[in-house]
């Protein structure tokens, strides 16, 4: 049977800020979710939403070599189908502060960036990530879901009858928020990467999703 307490003193733990700072708390040893907790520009909002209305198809993957930190990423192609759009400028200025932001703080130098508009959960089921530190936001639609330590027996990952049920155990990232995710390749976080998983959406439901992984 599953076991839903939560232990007395989880070994991570999560941190959350209104300012971009918070983020260098992924850092830590004993932080394994770092969540910037900003309100969108309305018009970046505007655009994500109106690019989703267009119902069309968007799976742009780059990977981004970075240069110095006074030197913008390439963006140059990044959902150029719908570079027409009001606000599109100011999107892929979002964009390539998140991936410098998040270059920075790693010492990167290879940034992969995805960025999709997806209508269906991409990875529905709880699990963690085999990667050292993922960036991820959604800029429109509802945000990814994640677990807090002792929620979930990690040995149960992947097991959808051992996965809770109750909506209190599952935490909610919201639309804007920016989240840096410890993987199980970060040095020392072996076996305490985050649970998290996408959320299920309904019938003519979509989100447009940013994902930032650090290659090298």
């Amino acid at each position: 049977m599953m076991n839903l307490a939560r232990t007395a003193q989880p070994l991570v733990g999560h941190v959350c800020g209104q300012t971009p700072d918070v983020m260098a708390r992924i850092l830590d040893d004993d932080i394994n979710l770092a969540i910037w907790q900003r309100q969108l520009p309305l018009h970046i909002s505007n655009f994500a939403a109106l690019l989703l209305s267009l119902d069309e198809p968007l799976a742009d993957a780059v990977v981004l070599e970075v240069v110095d930190e006074k030197t913008p990423p390439n963006l140059k192609g990044l959902a150029v189908r719908f570079n027409d759009l009001e606000g599109y400028e100011g999107f892929i200025a979002d964009v390539s502060w998140l991936v410098s932001a998040y270059a920075c703080l790693l010492g990167a130098k290879r940034v992969g960036l995805r960025l999709r508009a997806l209508d269906k959960a991409m990875c529905p089921r709880f699990h963690v990530d085999h990667v050292p530190v993922r960036l991820i936001t959604t800029y429109v639609g509802t945000g990814s879901q994640w677990l807090q330590e002792g929620v979930m027996e990690r040995r149960h990952l992947g097991q959808v009858q051992t996965e809770p049920v109750d909506p209190s155990y599952i935490e909610r990232i919201q639309a804007g928020e920016v989240t840096l995710l410890k993987g199980e390749k970060w040095q020392g976080n072996e076996g305490a990467g985050l649970i998290h998983r996408s959320p299920a959406l309904g019938d003519g439901e979509r989100r447009l999703i940013l994902t930032l992984d650090w290659l090298a």
